[in-house]
């Protein structure tokens, strides 16, 4: 039964780090986002973009945990899961979960930047966009990291 308890652990870290990202990430461009618009009502779909870019890490935390839940055996079959197991799966879905984590604050903070890019200059809202999805490599790396990890591993 602990390693079945390791999956569920990897499953809700890859989930609750990534998300935790997205959710600063978002929440500092939004900060910066709602401060532009209160200025400018009109730069409200540029700045709504910038804002929801950080949110990606947490659906690829998302996309984690599925994958993990998928690889789980037949319910009567849990306490198969060996330690050892549980442990890869543990370990296949920090990747995600630290990128996820660490790209999503990150990101936010370019964002950020990118609404006083817009503030000044409107028409550059692609320019910010570039440096926010350089960001986003690293959290799509992270993925693929995990993606790979799980396919090695057989429960």
């Amino acid at each position: 039964m602990f390693g079945f308890m390791l999956v569920i652990l990897g499953a809700a870290l890859a989930a609750g780090l990534a998300g935790s990202g997205s959710a600063i990430g978002t929440g500092i461009a939004g900060q910066a986002a709602s401060g532009v618009t209160s200025e400018d009502p009109g730069k409200f779909g540029s700045l709504l973009v910038l804002q929801a870019l950080p949110g990606t890490q947490g659906i690829y935390g998302l996309v984690a945990l599925f994958m993990i839940i998928n690889k789980l055996p037949a319910l009567d079959t849990l306490s198969r899961v060996s330690v050892g197991s549980g442990l890869a799966m543990l370990g296949a879905a920090l990747p995600v979960a630290i990128t996820g984590l660490i790209s999503g604050i990150y990101q936010g903070k370019v964002c950020a930047s990118a609404c006083s890019l817009v503030a000044k200059r409107p028409g550059e809202v692609g320019k910010g966009m570039v440096f926010a999805v350089i960001v986003e490599t690293y959290a799509v790396l992270g993925l693929l990291g995990t993606i790979l990890l799980l396919q090695k591993i057989s429960l």
